[in-house]
């Protein structure tokens, strides 16, 4: 059975339209499916306070008072002193204080130095002895200071000790250590911590680094300097952002900063709703861009650690997705032109 050029091409264009449909139904499931607003999400997210994890100015305070005490080095475990008892090169020479505190000297056996000055020790000794020697005058210098150290550890190229024989301001401790690598460019280095003892101090480090010299506080032997890692914990940026993927989160984040770091939303983005979903508590915030722009403050609420923010597509562009994933049936356009020439 042959049919005229006419009739053929009406059956190729009926044919095609036929399966077109077909296919935008399939594809229809390919269209994003965006999950309904929690009610009541606003409850689960707070705006952020960026005064938080950080020290007041009275606890920064106390620790340069609680420095300014000590006004002469203190001889401590493992200094090397020199011993000189002024005519008495027997009882003269170098020791090592030991994890007791005390240096061995001959004749009167241990004496406790710890925690004294270089007079102090000096002063010590020589009471010590008085009884078998006259005229004894004795004098004690530091040759190593050995506990005179500050331990730093995290985010730094050269964790460990660091020995000092003046007390060191952070800034310098912080230079010793060799600086602050990024492993990624994401990466935002916020903070430390300076613990001494059982108490810890917040520092802020953009502050500090950009001429707050109030934070660049004396250090005592022993603290403890710590910089975390700011890819300790992530937060996810999904959809029509520019670049979507898995963030730092720093020290307070906001919604508005999360989504900066994704470079935006994208002309095909849906500005009006944007959800931000946080597992750990069951809910989905809607955001409606120009509420922020308003700007609504309490809307530009503080990330957590695995919260999500998904941008979807909108409507048009939606459509706009779905046609090029269809984009070989394009040209049924031409068929239909082409019919129509016919008079199909």
């Amino acid at each position: 059975m042959f049919y005229s050029l006419k009739t053929t091409i009406k059956i190729f264009v009926d044919y095609f339209i036929l399966l077109f449909c077909c296919l935008l139904l399939v594809a229809c499931g390919a269209l994003e499916i965006v999950p309904s607003a929690t009610i009541d999400a606003e409850k689960a997210f707070t705006p952020p306070d960026r005064t938080k994890r950080i020290s007041e100015t009275s606890a920064i305070e106390a620790f340069k008072e609680e420095t300014k005490k000590v006004d002469d080095y203190l001889l401590y475990d493992g200094d090397d002193i020199n011993i000189e008892v002024i005519g008495r090169a027997e009882l003269s020479g170098m020791q090592r204080i030991g994890p007791d505190g005390r240096v061995t000297l001959s004749v009167v056996g241990s004496v406790m130095v710890r925690n004294m000055t270089r007079e102090q020790a000096a002063d010590t000794i020589n009471k010590a002895l008085s009884p078998y020697y006259l005229g004894i005058y004795t004098t004690v210098r530091v040759e190593n200071y050995n506990s005179n150290h500050v331990t730093i550890i995290g985010r730094v190229e050269h964790p460990g000790e660091i020995q000092f024989n003046t007390a060191p301001r952070l800034l310098d401790i912080l230079a010793r250590a060799g600086g602050m690598p990024l492993l990624r460019k994401e990466q935002v280095l916020t903070r430390c911590s300076i613990i001494r003892n059982d108490k810890i101090l917040w520092i802020d480090l953009t502050r500090l680094l950009t001429g707050d010299t109030g934070l660049n506080v004396t250090l005592q032997r022993n603290d403890l300097v710590y910089i975390p890692d700011s890819s300790d914990t992530s937060v996810f940026v999904l959809g029509a952002v520019n670049r979507p993927g898995v963030f730092s989160l720093t020290p307070q984040m906001s919604f508005m900063d999360a989504l900066s770091q994704a470079g935006g939303i994208t002309e095909d983005g849906n500005f009006n709703e944007i959800h931000l979903i946080r597992p750990s508590a069951e809910v989905n915030m809607e955001i409606d861009m120009t509420d922020i722009l308003a700007p609504k403050k309490n809307l530009n609420v503080a990330i957590n650690e695995g919260d999500i923010i998904f941008v979807p597509r909108h409507g048009v562009s939606q459509i706009g997705y779905l046609m090029q994933k269809i984009n070989p049936f394009a040209s049924m356009i031409t068929i239909t032109t082409l019919a129509k020439s016919l008079g199909l």
